[in-house]
């Protein structure tokens, strides 16, 4: 017999958590009005002020947008699906980051702010999936990805000290093209990744960096690139809001 188990989740949260599944999914479309508070608090049976809690969630999340006088309506842009493999192959010679020409394709602005540069001792799971004996140092470059000014991705990208040194890698500037053309340019273009998702509590530096409502969580990948012989050439760990971005991958059945 299977065991009970109940939702202890207060009601606005449950009912937010509702109405956002429909928006993410569609079944709430841009532009859709939601029923009146009396109509709501009676599908619901619930106060006022509990429906006033579930909508203030919504809108601090940008999925509801309020109009004084006329209404709650679902804001025009929900969920936006990103598929990560058109952005590994390197761009060509003078063409701009993937992440910028992609965005263009979908007439959207791509943008990106680099945080940090530095030799550091990478986390236990990056160290081990470059190959580090314990204590080794690995290159990191830290960025935020931004769609129309929004901030998109927070990415911590770690490279072998072997591979980046001597490099543009290693300054505090962006690099034409990305890394992955710079490391194409130097004998060591990207042929696989392997990505880990999972759903995770944010930290602090993730709230500050996206923007986050509370109590969202984050979809966190954990990437880990190859080139030839299988050798990994890069290992990052890439954090999106939850709320706002779905991955895509179509996989080719064998």
């Amino acid at each position: 017999m299977a065991r009970s188990f109940e939702d202890k989740r207060s009601a606005h949260q449950k009912i937010a958590a509702g109405l956002r599944r429909q928006i993410t999914r569609g079944d709430l479309a841009p532009g859709a009005q939601l029923p009146s508070t009396p109509a709501l608090m009676e599908q619901y049976g619930v106060a006022g002020t509990t429906i006033q809690k579930a909508l203030l969630m919504l809108k601090e999340e940008e999925l509801l947008l309020g109009q004084p006088g006329k209404g709650v309506f679902v804001k025009g842009s929900t969920q936006q699906a990103i598929s990560p493999a058109v952005y590994m192959p390197p761009a060509a010679t003078g063409e701009p980051y993937r992440w910028i020409s992609e965005a263009e394709k979908r007439s959207q602005r791509g943008s990106s702010k680099l945080l940090e540069v530095a030799v550091v001792t990478p986390p236990y799971e990056v160290a081990r999936a470059l190959g580090l004996e314990e204590g080794g140092q690995s290159l990191l470059r830290k960025q935020i990805l931004l769609l129309d000014g929004e901030p998109t991705e927070l990415t911590r990208s770690y490279y072998p000290l072997e591979l980046a040194a001597g490099t543009a890698m290693m300054e505090h500037r962006r690099i034409r093209g990305g890394t992955p053309t710079l490391l194409s340019e130097l004998g060591h273009p990207p042929r696989e990744f392997v990505d880990e998702v999972s759903s995770e509590i944010p930290t602090e530096e993730e709230v500050v960096a996206l923007e986050l409502p509370k109590d969202m969580p984050v979809m966190l990948t954990f990437r880990i690139v190859f080139s030839d012989d299988e050798r990994p050439i890069e290992v990052s760990l890439l954090a999106k809001a939850a709320h706002r971005y779905r991955m895509r991958y179509r996989l080719v059945v064998p």
